[in-house]
């Protein structure tokens, strides 16, 4: 709960008060700007999130798989802020255009942050007991898929920041 908590803070954080041209700025052709990364953000929290309760929490238990994934929750958050690793976004995940504005994407965003915050507050589920591959970091349980879900969101946040770090980035 607190990492979902502190990341979507962190997230609105970083694109607070940004003026339309900071928004958009690209610090070059193959970088994406803030407005890019936070949608990426935003479209990323949902897609996750039905991963979860639609797939992963589908599937049959198998609480006998533990073992493949205990332990690797801290090493998992680590590995997710690591920006030496680069990674292509998925083509549904790629920024698009999808939100017609800043403001709708923000409140999408905390519209689906509120929505994950309350299935793991109030999920009855053993998120443990039911496992997906993921295609860096093999076998996750569904509580480690949650955990990924903010892990991802502070890795573009630190994405946001290496952007407004440029000094080519517009002062105002």
């Amino acid at each position: 709960m607190s990492e979902l908590h502190a990341t979507r803070k962190s997230f609105l954080d970083s694109v607070s008060g940004l003026s339309q041209a900071q928004w958009t700025f690209k610090p070059g052709p193959d970088r994406w700007s803030a407005a890019e990364c936070a949608e990426h953000i935003a479209a990323s929290e949902d897609f996750l999130f039905d991963l979860v309760t639609k797939k992963i929490m589908q599937s049959p238990a198998a609480p006998e798989k533990r073992g493949e994934t205990k332990g690797r929750d801290e090493q998992l958050l680590k590995s997710l802020l690591d920006r030496s690793a680069r990674f292509k976004a998925p083509e549904p995940l790629a920024p698009s255009g999808r939100y017609p504005g800043r403001t709708e994407l923000l409140e999408a965003f905390k519209k689906s942050r509120d929505r994950t915050i309350r299935y793991v507050e109030t999920t009855p589920d053993d998120l443990r007991a039911h496992f997906a591959p993921h295609p860096v970091f093999q076998s996750l349980d569904a509580y480690q898929w949650i955990l990924l879900i903010a892990g991802h969101t502070q890795r573009h946040v630190e994405q946001i920041l290496e952007v407004k770090a440029d000094p080519r980035f517009p002062r105002n």
